[in-house]
């Protein structure tokens, strides 16, 4: 028997204050590029971009719900990320490749220690514990393990071979970038189909976690707010030096701390309302599933399309950066490994999130 159809209802406050910030935001952003280009620009598009990038998560869910869990959980693993992805794009035809490998590793350690922490210690607050699937989540940690240390050979190989190593770094990037893509496939086959009952978990098939919206209505919202967010990325981009310049950071801080977050805030709220919940499975699936898609899928992806914009992407990270994704996989991985959470460990990744922040600062 077939899961009952989403049905709509009223939205919750987080929903309505989204849609308030979207009506506001995204005209006056449109606006200010004309009149007011610069920063004011950037940081209206910032803010359009957040709720935006919420309204095509919830309408992804939506369609996925109507497809079932097959199909359903394809379409959420490929559109998961794509408003980071679009940003990132529109970031590469500009030219602004640190940013967009900046704008990776600070979507993975955001949904790693931010998001993660923030919805640990906003869950254990009003209690002594949480549990959570802990296979689920060390199969994430383990995913999320591969993808940092293929990401740090081309770092490697450039220490070890010098400038000598250069020449053949985008072709050590492409085929990594390969290999990372295959990975993912098998990790979709792996989860939702040979193994899926591994992941089942007490939290799924509620009725109250149903999307709020027919399959027209959601495919409507999902292409509506795809062109907002291509709109929006093209404007914020082509602001971003400006607010650069503006703002006295560098491009390494903008790019892992600001650009990930306004990408993971639709993640942020929809982790600690789950946590607030104690369903902390889809909190915990939510912060690992997103970093997965980033690694896994959206980095080699956007390596691959550098070659035809013009503007060639390697997979060769700072070594802060690499340093960065490594101590937070493995930190996250420390919080995952018994099962249990408290709000201790929350604040151990937020903290640590704030540290490799401060370090980013800066980082020139």
């Amino acid at each position: 028997m077939s899961a009952a159809p989403p049905t709509d209802r009223v939205w919750s406050t987080a929903d309505r204050i989204f849609v308030t910030l979207l009506a506001v935001a995204f005209p006056a952003a449109v606006a200010s590029h004309f009149f007011f280009p610069g920063t004011p620009t950037f940081v209206l598009c910032a803010l359009a971009l957040v709720p935006l990038a919420r309204l095509m998560g919830t309408a992804t869910e939506v369609i996925a719900h109507k497809l079932g869990s097959g199909l359903g959980g394809l379409m959420n693993a490929s559109f998961g990320n794509a408003a980071e992805l679009i940003i990132a794009v529109a970031a590469l035809r500009e030219g602004q490749t640190e940013v967009v490998k900046a704008s990776i590793t600070g979507a993975i350690l955001g949904n790693i220690l931010l998001v993660l922490g923030a919805a640990i210690i906003t869950g254990g607050l009003t209690r002594e514990k949480q549990t959570f699937n802990t296979t689920a989540a060390l199969s994430g940690a383990a995913m999320m393990f591969l993808a940092v240390t293929a990401m740090s050979v081309p770092d490697l190989f450039h220490l070890t071979r010098g400038d000598a190593g250069l020449p053949v770094m985008g072709k050590l990037s492409v085929g990594i970038s390969l290999v990372l893509l295959v990975i993912y496939v098998l990790s979709l086959i792996f989860a939702l189909r040979t193994h899926k009952h591994l992941y089942a978990s007490e939290d799924e098939g509620t009725e109250e976690e149903l999307p709020p919206w027919s399959q027209k209505k959601a495919v409507a919202v999902l292409l509506g707010s795809t062109v907002g967010v291509v709109i929006t990325a093209e404007l914020l981009v082509h602001a971003l030096e400006p607010a650069i310049a503006s703002f006295g950071f560098t491009h390494t801080f903008v790019g892992v701390i600001i650009i990930a977050i306004i990408g993971n805030a639709a993640e942020h709220s929809t982790a600690v309302i789950m946590a607030l919940k104690n369903k902390m499975d889809l909190a915990f699936n939510i912060a690992f599933e997103s970093s997965k898609q980033i690694a896994l899928f959206v980095a080699p992806v956007l390596v691959l399309a550098s070659y035809p914009l013009g503007h060639p992407l390697t997979l060769e990270f700072s070594h802060m950066e690499v340093m960065g994704m490594a101590v937070g996989v493995g930190g996250a991985a420390l919080i995952a490994i018994d099962g249990e959470s408290n709000w201790l460990e929350g604040a151990m990744l937020l903290g640590l999130y704030a540290i490799l922040a401060v370090a980013f600062f800066f980082i020139p």
